[in-house]
């Protein structure tokens, strides 16, 4: 794969190694690729692959309740221009500011004491307290909105709303602070079927009208290949498929490509 510099990507993997620490084996063992600036790239692989690890390294945080982050060992990762290999924590907590994360079942992280306006406003709040509550709550009704829930919600509590409203509100969270790179990690996990398809779809509409690029992590090709560009396939910590969707399955260079091809058919 050509090499593109990385202030012409908004994510740059080159040879990169994740580890966690205690861990022999990487979770990550040298994945070269790049998401171009306005583009949604799928990240699709079996369970243990290292999907979740990869994206919870790109979006530079983590969520309540996540295992101890996963450690850069090896070759590079850039995100929005940053150069996570060298960046202290001051840099990273800056560029979280900048990249929307969802994490995986990111419904069950939102705050059970808050409502779901103060959910998906507190971003705004943790960034400046002193921020006007009138804009934020424009801006939180917009995208209450915006993700198709009725502004009603916003005055209830995260365990009155279905499994599937909780993910869109994390959603909206995760957009509130009008990221450049929305990492988004298995969006539609545990959620039911009937509702999957236009969750993926509120992302795209809102990629298009917003413009950020997006990492979308993803457990089943069939919903995904209808919002994304490209797809990177892993398998055991290696991406073994990269490119256009019809490309990577017209073409399987690996058993398990070979496997979702056939899955398609």
């Amino acid at each position: 794969m050509s090499r593109a510099p990385a202030t012409n990507a908004a994510v740059l993997a080159d040879d990169l190694t994740l580890r966690y620490p205690g861990d022999d084996a990487p979770a990550i063992n040298g994945v070269s690729f790049r998401v171009s600036p306005g583009e949604i790239l799928g990240l699709v692989g079996e369970a243990g692959s290292g999907k979740t690890t990869l994206a919870r390294a790109i979006a530079a945080q983590s969520a309540p309740g996540e295992r101890e982050a996963p450690r850069l060992t090896g070759g590079g990762l850039t995100v929005l221009g940053v150069d996570l290999r060298t960046a202290g924590q001051r840099a990273r907590d800056r560029l979280a500011l900048r990249v929307g994360y969802l994490p995986q079942d990111g419904g069950s992280s939102l705050q059970p004491h808050l409502t779901v306006g103060e959910n998906v406003a507190e971003p705004i709040f943790l960034r400046d307290k002193h921020y006007d509550r009138v804009e934020a709550g424009t801006a939180v009704a917009m995208l209450v909105d915006a993700v198709r829930l009725p502004l009603s919600v916003m005055e209830k509590f995260p365990h009155e709303l279905s499994r599937g409203q909780r993910q869109r509100i994390a959603l909206a969270r995760s957009l509130v602070l009008e990221p450049e790179l929305l990492v988004a990690d298995d969006p539609t996990m545990g959620v039911d079927v009937l509702v999957r398809g236009p969750i993926l779809q509120v992302v795209a509409e809102l990629q298009k009208e917003l413009g950020f690029s997006a990492l979308i992590v993803g457990h089943d090709l069939r919903e995904l290949r209808t919002i994304v560009d490209r797809i990177a396939v892993l398998h055991a910590g290696l991406i073994v498929g990269y490119g256009g969707v019809d490309e990577v399955l017209a073409n399987p260079l690996h058993q398990y490509v070979h496997t979702l091809a056939s899955l398609q058919a």
